[in-house]
């Protein structure tokens, strides 16, 4: 037999290692083989026996039947791809380390199997079994690890390292539920990133990250249709002030996906403007307009000539001073900044026949008891002045502008957030300083906070109209630093625990400083179509008395004079007192 088919024996080699040097097959990487492989190997024995075949037939060498063909094909395929499995064990178990992560997959669906086949190729990490909420999944496997319902995570004899959590649709109110479900039996918890990150590319399911405070934090938004919004932003030419900070950049970011005529970004500080054109820039393959203004929405000669030469149609107005204690040491500057940027800009829309104009606001505007959101309040009495201004004209010509505000509460990560404050505190290994153990406040993500700025925008009717999001409950600020130690992997440092990593200390409530914040100020609102956003139902004054009290305040300002500013400003914002200014 074998010496009948000699020449085939001789000739299957030498074609073999001419068909894989010409087809690349030594090119690839032993240790990243996948499931395709065997499927490219069983392609080209085909192709090698076909050649040998027909080399055969031309020679009139002796051919074997085709089923003789069919189990050369088969055994030389297994033969070919073994070897290859066999070296890529080899080199995979040489480069473990004598540490190797047991890690538990949460999630047996699509993500937790891509994640799987992912880790298995990394030598560092062993896949210990699969935890998953459904019961139809428990005593099944998937690529041999087991799938065990998560209240027998204790049972299983190997100390799991890592749990990572592979669902990324999951709600933050449910991802909560599961991390305080794994924390409480010590476990290191990460995930994958969100179905919004993989589905516009930027990250892939392989990138593991620690669970941020903003996944579990705020609320999960109704979302309105982009077509909605994209469809009063499209093509039109927006204005963004304050566009370097943490909400301004965001807006910038959002409504360029909406595909505008242009987008004109107005910022005073300097490097914060040059980082968010340069992300917009680069980051975004757009060919949308972008321009970069560097000046202060306070300079109303800066304005007319931006009004002016853009014909801008939508402005978001995003600029402050927010910080509570620097505003209490600086108050003119802060009114000043506040008020008045406010106060031209809705000149300039009236003026230039704008569209809309969306003042972003915050809860310290309600019952405030600092001088930051005493201006925040008089700025959203502004807007309403100038709505009403419209209102009582009586042509519906001069009824363009639409003005509406929105006011939400603490922004998670903003440049006034506690967030970074505490990361930094936590990085330096602690501790974290805090001004009272009972402060609580409402929180939202950044993207979530301009979500909102955009979704209100498309509600305002009448104008003058104040949105607000129903966020749920409130968080004690303590809590949060609790949360933001152990989503950081480390342990509370306190009498229960002497040997933890980081200490919690509380400093004293600053001036100014409220124990609790709130939305509304006299605890009525009114719904809109979505079931998340209301509408404020709170006073305003007559346009007389504001106008008014509004040059007598600027001239004050002008002059410096700080005690008269403070006493036309408590006469304007009724509910504020002007009991916690530091003297001049």
């Amino acid at each position: 037999m074998l010496i009948e088919y000699k020449a085939i024996i001789y000739t299957l080699p030498v074609i073999g290692i001419f068909v894989y040097l010409f087809s690349g097959q030594y090119k690839s990487i032993s240790r990243y083989l996948n499931r395709r492989t065997p499927y490219t190997y069983v392609k080209r024995n085909i192709f090698i026996i076909l050649i040998t075949c027909t080399l055969n037939y031309i020679f009139r060498f002796p051919n074997p039947s085709i089923n003789v063909w069919l189990l050369m094909v088969i055994l030389i395929s297994i033969l070919t791809f073994s070897c290859r499995f066999l070296i890529s064990d080899l080199l995979i178990n040489s480069e473990k380390n004598k540490k190797v992560t047991n890690v538990a997959i949460y999630g047996a669906g699509r993500a937790g199997v891509k994640l799987s086949n992912y880790l298995s190729e990394d030598p560092n990490y062993k896949i210990c079994f699969f935890l998953d909420d459904a019961d139809h999944l428990w005593k099944r496997q998937i690529n041999g690890k087991n799938i065990l319902p998560p209240s027998k995570i204790d049972n299983f004899k190997v100390d799991i390292d890592q749990i990572l959590i592979a669902i990324p649709s999951l709600s933050k109110s449910v991802l909560r539920e599961k991390i305080d479900f794994l924390k409480n039996k010590g476990l290191r918890v990460l995930s994958v990133p969100s179905i919004k990150d993989l589905t516009t590319g930027k990250y892939s399911i392989s990138r593991l990250k620690n669970i941020a405070i903003e996944d579990v934090l705020g609320r999960d938004l109704i979302p309105i249709s982009k077509e909605i919004i994209g469809t009063d932003i499209r093509d039109s030419v927006v204005l963004i002030t304050g566009a370097g900070g943490s909400i301004g950049s965001e807006l910038c970011r959002q409504v360029l996906r909406l595909s505008p005529k242009k987008l004109l970004l107005l910022e005073r500080n300097e490097s914060s403007l040059y980082e968010i054109d340069q992300e917009l820039k680069n980051k975004f393959n757009t060919s949308v307009e972008i321009s970069s203004i560097l000046g202060c929405a306070t300079d109303k000669s800066l304005l007319d000539k931006l009004f002016l030469l853009n014909k801008i149609k939508i402005v978001f107005h995003a600029a402050a001073y927010k910080h509570v204690p620097l505003v209490e040491i600086n108050p003119l500057q802060g009114i000043f900044n506040n008020v008045f940027s406010t106060k031209l800009l809705c000149e300039a829309c009236l003026n230039f026949r704008v569209r809309k104009f969306i003042f972003v606001s915050t809860d310290k505007a309600v019952r405030p008891t600092n001088v930051m959101g005493a201006s925040k309040r008089l700025s959203e009495l502004i807007v309403q002045g100038y709505a009403n201004k419209l209102k009582n004209l009586g042509s519906d010509e001069k009824k363009y502008t639409k003005f509406s505000m929105v006011r939400f509460g603490n922004v998670l990560g903003s440049s006034g957030s506690v967030m970074p404050l505490f990361k930094k505190q936590i990085s330096e290994g602690g501790p974290i300083t805090l001004t009272h153990p009972d402060i609580i406040r409402y929180f939202m993500s950044i993207s979530e906070a301009v979500e909102l700025v955009l979704q209100a925008s498309t509600l305002t009717k009448d104008g003058g109209e104040i949105f607000l999001l129903d966020m749920g409950d409130p968080i004690k600020i303590k809590d949060l630093a609790k949360l933001m130690i152990e989503l950081a992997g480390l342990k509370i440092k306190d009498n229960n625990n002497p040997n933890g990593d980081i200490e919690i200390v509380c400093t004293g409530l600053r001036k100014g400083e409220k124990l609790y914040e709130e939305l509304l100020i006299n605890g009525d609102s009114i719904s809109t179509e979505n079931p998340l956003i209301f509408i404020a139902n709170d006073y305003y004054l007559e346009n007389e008395f504001l106008f008014s009290k509004l040059d007598i305040l600027e001239d004050s300002i002008k002059k410096q004079d700080l005690e008269n500013s403070l006493i036309v400003l408590s006469d304007l914002v009724k509910e504020w007192k002007n009991v916690n200014i530091i003297d001049n």
